[in-house]
């Protein structure tokens, strides 16, 4: 297994909080806002790369992240009272104003504003909105690897929390499981829903290749609709002239894989070797795999046209796109 260090730790000059770009140090909350102004809270994780020449920064379907962020506000009746094009023009304006030219992750938190005396979020409540930027790595291309355990605990259903979106506290099923798979000796986990069938990993949707199909569990296994996902399905489909399967999967095809991957905007694409030690496939990164991660990184870093739709570039000038 390679393992990556990350600069995503260094801090921006700058983040932007409900309608203001404050330098990093000058942006606080109080203290007694810590705690249930989160139970409700939501976010995006997306990501800008820099294009091969090293000259443009692409944000990587910054709208389509953004409706989803909208979605998600919505879902939980919170109000932000700005637009998804005001979102993404906001987005654009501070990766600028940090001069950000390295791969880099952009955050927006939306949560319950103003909730020091209340013990619980309020039906159609302001938002507080967050949005902070840090440098990110890929690890595209670099031969990372995962072993993954199937976890003992499953995947949060459509009746208990609903896993479509991007809630805070739904992460906690994630960290469960995660910690679960470290704890005995792997990478990540890999859950299963309250039906038994294949879901996702944490934080991130799983594909697998099986006799030149690629397989992804659908949008009723309890995962988030992913954007990535998405964008994979289509490369598969149009790029490499791949069938794609969107079904219910049972545990036991996943260790009769040929290849196995799980993919998301932190995960992009990683590829899984071994589940619950049975390797998959020949216990290495599979050829399909190898092959959508060098075209996934093409249309990352503006190295092709087809696809130049889902990149909006930071520095060319050109309207953000809404």
């Amino acid at each position: 297994m390679v393992h990556l260090v990350s600069d995503e730790h260094m801090n921006p000059a700058y983040l932007w909080l409900n309608g203001e770009v404050l330098r990093w140090e000058d942006a606080t909350v109080h203290v007694t806002e810590l705690g249930w102004s989160t139970v409700g809270a939501v976010f995006e994780g997306i990501r800008a790369y820099t294009s091969m020449d090293g000259g443009e920064l692409f944000v990587f379907r910054l709208n389509e992240h953004m409706e989803r962020f909208e979605r998600s506000t919505r879902l939980v009746r919170l109000r932000t009272g700005r637009s998804v094009a005001e979102f993404n023009q906001i987005i654009i304006d501070l990766l600028r104003v940090n001069e950000s030219m390295e791969d880099t992750y952009i955050r927006p938190l939306a949560y319950t504003a103003e909730t020091g005396n209340k013990r619980f979020a309020q039906v159609g409540s302001d938002a507080a909105v967050l949005i902070n930027t840090h440098p990110m790595a890929t690890h595209l291309l670099t031969g990372m690897t995962m072993t993954a355990k199937v976890s003992s605990w499953r995947r949060i259903s459509e009746d208990v929390m609903p896993p479509r979106i991007k809630n805070l506290s739904n992460y906690r099923n994630s960290s469960l499981g995660t910690t679960e798979a470290r704890l005995d000796g792997y990478d990540t986990a890999i859950f299963l829903n309250t039906r038994g069938t294949v879901s996702e990993g944490p934080g991130s949707c799983l594909m697998m290749i099986k006799d030149g199909v690629l397989i992804t569990p659908d949008v009723t296994s309890s995962i988030l609709e992913s954007i990535t996902r998405d964008a994979l399905m289509v490369l598969a489909r149009e790029v490499l002239g791949m069938p794609v399967v969107e079904r219910q999967v049972d545990r036991t095809e996943l260790y009769t894989a040929d290849e196995l991957f799980t993919c998301g905007t932190a995960a992009e694409i990683s590829p899984i070797v071994s589940v619950d030690h049975y390797d998959v496939g020949h216990g290495q990164i599979g050829p399909v795999t190898r092959r959508l991660e060098e075209e996934f990184n093409n249309v990352l870093r503006g190295n092709e046209k087809r696809f130049a739709h889902w990149r909006t570039p930071v520095y060319a000038g050109a309207a953000v796109r809404s």
